[in-house]
């Protein structure tokens, strides 16, 4: 099927990118059908689709196997461009037009769902937690992001970018840089590069309330960072609290792995006080961890 040029679509559609909204638009059909390969093989998967602009990667993700595409937009220029695509893809391409911070993404498809995203630098973070919170509605989650929340995502104890996005996206998946995209294949460029990370669930997950305790754990430790722990974690029990997990209190935060921040999160007041633990989260084991 012969489709429009791209930039004929975002000229009759007026789709300027707007600062606003985080829009940067892949045009280069090439780096568009890398990019849906990176989610592996779609075939029979509902995949949704993040902010789709023009539709360059929409494009390459319906030339897939995937049983359907489901584009999620809040911008009604691009919605208009791809109501426009879906009814070339009859049956195989459903616009919704809403915010995806404030929707419920698991709801629009059924399993076995995926989603394949280029995501807007303004949000994408904050749509990944809320993502992480259900990672077991997921099968894959193949996202794009600036380079550096990238490398925050993946990065290891004891190195510059660990942080609290770290352990969150550990705690509940394995994920990998799959590529780096460079900041000229966008219209307009961003001032940054950025990297395709993919996030594969893992088969057991934390239960709600051990991720709300092992959040509230690591906002604590990581925002003040620069403090030993018996410091930063004063107001969630201070030393008696890390006496009981077993952690030196004079450590700091950037050296923990995600199993001493589960270990501290179960010992924290709020799980001592709701109820007995038991189990293995993560991706290491931990001696008490609340599962589904």
């Amino acid at each position: 099927m012969l489709l429009p040029p791209l930039r004929e679509v975002i000229a009759r559609h007026n789709l300027q990118a707007r600062k606003s909204l985080g829009q940067h638009f892949l045009l280069d059909e090439g780096l568009c059908a890398k990019i849906a390969r990176q989610a592996g093989a779609l075939d029979g998967r509902h995949v949704v689709e993040i902010g789709p602009g023009p539709g360059g990667l929409t494009r390459a993700l319906l030339a897939s196997d995937a049983a359907s595409v489901t584009a999620v937009e809040i911008d009604a220029r691009a919605a208009g461009a791809m109501h426009e695509l879906a009814a070339l893809f009859p049956g195989r391409l459903r616009v919704v037009q809403a915010d995806a911070l404030a929707a419920d993404i698991a709801s629009l498809v059924p399993a076995p769902r995926q989603i394949v995203a280029n995501l807007p630098y303004n949000s994408g973070t904050k749509m990944l937690i809320g993502w992480l919170r259900q990672a077991a509605a997921w099968e894959r989650l193949t996202l794009m992001f600036q380079l550096e929340v990238a490398e925050r995502i993946v990065a290891a104890p004891d190195t510059d970018a660990y942080g609290r996005l770290s352990v969150l996206a550990q705690l509940t998946c394995e994920a990998d840089i799959l590529m780096h995209v460079p900041a000229g294949a966008f219209t307009p460029p961003p001032k940054v590069e950025s990297a395709v990370v993919g996030f594969r669930p893992l088969a057991v997950q934390p239960a709600p309330a051990l991720l709300d305790a092992v959040e509230r754990m690591t906002a604590a430790a990581f925002g003040q960072r620069r403090k030993m722990l018996r410091g930063a974690l004063r107001g969630l029990g201070g030393e008696a609290l890390l006496e009981r997990a077993g952690i030196d209190p004079r450590r700091r935060a950037e050296t923990l792995s995600v199993a001493e921040f589960v270990r501290l999160a179960e010992e924290g007041p709020a799980m001592r006080a709701s109820f007995p633990l038991a189990g293995a989260v993560g991706p290491k084991a931990s001696k008490k961890a609340v599962l589904f």
